[in-house]
């Protein structure tokens, strides 16, 4: 089976939409210095790309969850594997994804972040994929609307590869 990538956002569309994000968080949170909440993995590349974009002081912690299902499905048994370090309580939070799809995972994130008592909690998104919704999750910043199904590079992967392509890309496997 061959794969082949083509592309569906390419470097300077990502560009433009981290730097409309970033002007909308910097607005919103003017004056506060929010604390930035990545998901590992692949949000990592995102996150990094919109803190410098933002130009204000925040700070950043990282989260991890692991979803066991078969193959590339959730079962929606959602465990936290890395959690926070930091403080959140009476804090402003913006938990950064890369992308969003059943919305399961995320959920169970954002409900475990909400007991600990913020001041706020947002979610910023690179990418949406609604039509995948099993979950219901409120996005409050986002980049991008795809119907597309399997995406990688910017960070995303399969299987650990092709997290290093600077731009989105579809995957399709010939048979």
């Amino acid at each position: 089976m061959k794969t082949r990538l083509k592309q569906l956002f390419p470097p300077e569309e990502i560009h433009l939409a981290i730097t409309r994000l970033a002007n909308e968080i910097r607005r919103d949170y003017a004056g506060k210095t929010p604390i930035l909440i990545g998901i590992l993995k692949g949000s990592f590349v995102f996150l990094a790309d919109l803190i410098r974009a933002l130009k204000m002081p925040v700070e950043i912690d990282f989260i991890r969850a692991a979803s066991y299902g078969s193959g590339d499905t959730s079962s929606g048994n959602v465990r936290i594997t890395k959690d926070i370090d930091a403080n959140i309580e009476n804090r402003e939070i913006i938990v950064v994804e890369d992308i969003i799809d059943t919305g399961m995972t995320l959920k169970v994130i954002l409900k475990h972040l909400g007991t600990r008592g913020p001041a706020s909690l947002k979610l910023c998104a690179l990418v949406d994929k609604p039509h995948c919704r099993q979950a219901h999750v409120e996005i409050d910043y986002l980049g991008f609307h795809t119907k597309e199904n399997f995406l990688v590079g910017y960070g995303l992967d399969y299987n650990e590869r092709y997290r290093y392509l600077p731009g989105l890309y579809v995957m399709e496997k010939d048979k």
